[in-house]
């Protein structure tokens, strides 16, 4: 697969959505997840990202225009022991209990599809990263419906055992702007991660749609103690 340049894929396309990447440091020390959400409208725009435990969690910037909470709030990163569950939706909520009760990342995703957003049928992208003692993987996942079709639900799930050093994989909801909107296709995109958190923040942030973007959030997680730094950029202040 042909590594792509993140920040001339995201500078080039006006509304990627939203969009996870998760990769190692290229120091290969540190394992690495970035969210971004995007928005068209003023219920989409009107969020920021706000600290919840170890997680994030969304929040209205101006409860008054805060028209439907339905798809917009929700937790997008939340910890359970040794994983980092990332998704764009409230699967993660889902990821997190059913996981708890010793189900797969897999198997809690079957139990969900798309958003029901008519005309776009929005994918649900969701990520896990298990790291612990040294040892880290990921995986990816897409639930998408079939070129639009609702009666039907594509399943996808990506793993990836002992990642390279400064690669990573991004995947996003939508190919493009558009109406409806194109739901992402093929496999997540190979792309390139740097040791330092506050340089991955800033190439992901400025090449961001400036009109579209809403908030961002990167972590840093140590592969051999587990701990881990965090920022949160808002567009929202």
């Amino acid at each position: 697969m042909q590594k792509k340049d993140i920040a001339k894929e995201l500078r080039e396309n006006s509304y990627p959505g939203r969009g996870i990447v998760i990769g190692k440091s290229a120091d290969g020390r540190k394992a690495v997840c970035a969210y971004f959400i995007m928005g068209r409208s003023v219920n989409s725009r009107n969020r920021v990202f706000v600290e919840d435990g170890d997680g994030i969690r969304t929040q209205a910037f101006d409860p008054s225009k805060l028209s439907d909470p339905s798809l917009i709030i929700y937790a997008p990163v939340r910890v359970l022991g040794n994983k980092t569950i990332v998704t764009n939706g409230d699967q993660t909520d889902t990821v997190y209990d059913l996981m708890d009760r010793q189900q797969t990342f897999e198997q809690a995703l079957r139990t969900r599809e798309f958003e029901p957003d008519a005309p776009n049928y929005t994918p649900r992208i969701s990520g896990i990263l298990h790291v612990g003692e040294g040892n880290y993987n990921y995986a990816m996942s897409i639930l998408k419906s079939d070129q639009g079709d609702p009666s039907s639900c594509n399943r996808f799930t990506f793993a990836y055992e002992n990642p390279k050093a400064g690669e990573g994989r991004f995947i996003h909801t939508y190919m493009g702007d558009g109406d409806p909107l194109p739901s992402f296709e093929g496999e997540p995109e190979l792309v390139e991660i740097p040791d330092e958190i506050d340089a991955f923040t800033n190439l992901l942030w400025d090449n961001l749609n400036p009109d579209n973007k809403v908030s961002l959030f990167v972590r840093y997680i140590d592969i051999e103690s587990g701990s881990f730094e965090s920022r949160i950029v808002n567009k929202n202040q």
